[in-house]
């Protein structure tokens, strides 16, 4: 039970950031992956939760599949 509770919570976490908009809410923070790139500061704790939020944003499909499923099992197992 305490499996599938911290798997939806990490789904929600990864849904989160990817609908984050990188124009409109990342980049006037400097929180791109571009800005990241120019530092060179890859290895930093910034730099990898860029990177983080870049692969969430690049995996949209399949996340869009885990919710479905997500959503199919909660509806059959309650």
């Amino acid at each position: 039970m305490a499996f599938w509770t911290l798997m939806r919570g990490l789904l929600l976490f990864a849904n989160a950031f990817a609908i984050l908009n990188e124009d409109r809410f990342l980049a006037p923070r400097g929180w791109t992956l571009e800005n990241v790139h120019q530092t060179g500061r890859r290895n930093s704790f910034k730099g990898q939760i860029i990177g983080l939020i870049n692969a969430c944003q690049y995996m949209r499909l399949p996340l869009l599949f885990m919710n479905v499923a997500v959503i199919v099992m909660k509806i059959i197992f309650g």
